[in-house]
């Protein structure tokens, strides 16, 4: 598939995140309006407030567009989520009759701020990129014990906040936890040592569901994707985690990209999971291409220094989808609600550059990782700011995410202190 042109010039640009082929949704404010839903194309957001006011969107009886996320518009349905797409590539096309009243509604994003494009029911975090556990486990139990006997049947994951899911852009305080040293008997209270990030991709649910559902049926309930960095506390982990799992260790923050790219944007960067080592289980069987070609980085950027990439990969690496991810959680009758976020796990690849997380990267510590600063990371320091970057590649355009950003603030010298 190649661009799609728009009379808006910028999104003609191959360098564009937001091109006519791709039309993210987010939540934007600027000096002069109050948060409402946007739509990116180029370097402009199409304020879709004002335009089911002019009613130049026109998707039912009732506003969608009054309220400040997309959760109204994702409980339409598929067929309005395909209606409104087809009506923003019909505005913003080029020789487009309707460009003059269009241009109107734009808003440069330089004089935007982003906001939450989605109110959050619910957050799972799933561990389904086979080379992050496989290092992981092998760090920990050897090479020969490194993925647990479930692993390669089942999409492993635990219920996180959804409370503490936060837009990119956001600070991220270093979280104080119990922490147990090799060398002392006792745990003490302390601000965690050993901080790091997580590269994922969250799939955001758009149709709610109270039975168990199909892999099918999952892939059509997914509204789209966003970036994701699931931050985590290795220390406060490591003590807490057995034999339930990880819990305070993940509940400091989870950050994620501003824009919401549709599952629809990213049809033509359909690919198969990898090859399976046993057949998955009927309901879990894949019923074709279920993972995306998406090219993600990961820099890191010292306080006041240039960034350094420390990571790059590909969502293609995960073992399970989100539609098989999803399908699981529905198993045991767990009802699924219109904007729950389910995180993907790590996606790291097979070699160390493409490692999602220091912990990989530094081998717990081991080997530090030594930036273009000439400084050196085991684990994420105060000031260091972590950012994330996705794009899937088509002919002359790309399919962007925008940034994932969270800077590292010091820890609360007391906790507890009003």
């Amino acid at each position: 598939m190649s661009l799609s042109k728009s009379w808006v010039t910028s999104a003609n640009s191959a360098d564009s995140d937001f091109p006519l082929n791709n039309l993210p949704y987010g939540v934007f404010s600027t000096d002069a309006l109050d948060p409402r839903c946007g739509v990116a194309i180029g370097d402009m957001i199409l304020d879709m407030q004002m335009a089911e006011d002019l009613n130049i969107i026109a998707l039912g009886d009732e506003p969608l567009f009054d309220v400040p996320f997309w959760n109204e518009v994702m409980e339409q349905g598929p067929a309005v989520w395909a209606a409104l797409r087809n009506r923003l590539t019909q505005l913003l096309s080029q020789g487009g009759r309707e460009q003059k009243m269009v241009e109107q509604l734009l808003v440069p994003m330089a004089d935007a701020t982003l906001h939450m494009p989605l109110l959050v029911s619910e957050y799972t975090d799933f561990y389904s990129g086979r080379h992050h556990a496989t290092n992981v486990g092998t760090m920990f139990r050897g090479a020969e014990n490194a993925l647990p006997p479930n692993w390669l049947h089942i999409p492993i994951g635990y219920n996180g906040r959804a409370s503490s899911v936060v837009v990119s852009g956001t600070d991220i305080r270093r979280p104080w936890g119990q922490l147990k040293s090799p060398n002392h008997d006792a745990p003490a209270f302390l601000p965690s040592r050993r901080f790091d990030l997580e590269l994922e991709m969250g799939a955001i649910v758009g149709m709610g569901s109270e039975d168990p559902i199909t892999v099918d049926e999952a892939d059509a309930a997914i509204f789209g994707y966003v970036l994701l960095n699931d931050w985590s506390a290795r220390d406060i982990q490591a003590w807490e985690y057995q034999p339930l799992g990880p819990f305070q260790a993940k509940a400091t923050a989870t950050s994620i990209s501003p824009w919401i790219v549709t599952k629809a944007a990213l049809e033509p960067f359909r690919t198969p999971t990898p090859d399976r080592e046993f057949e998955l289980l009927e309901h879990l069987k894949d019923t074709g291409p279920m993972l995306y070609d998406i090219d993600l980085k990961v820099t890191l950027a010292p306080a006041g220094k240039e960034a350094t990439q420390i990571a790059q990969t590909n969502f293609k690496e995960m073992y399970y989808s989100a539609a098989q991810q999803l399908a699981h959680h529905s198993t045991s009758g767990c009802p699924m609600n219109v904007g729950d976020l389910l995180g993907s796990g790590t996606i790291s690849g097979p070699t160390k550059p493409e490692r999602g997380s220091l912990l990989e990267l530094s081998w717990g510590g081991k080997e530090p990782l030594t930036l273009d600063t000439g400084e050196t990371r085991t684990f994420l320091e105060d000031g260091d700011t972590l950012t994330l970057q996705g794009a899937a590649h088509g002919e002359g355009y790309k399919i962007g995410f925008g940034l994932c950003t969270g800077t590292i603030l010091p820890a609360l010298t007391d906790p507890f202190k009003r």
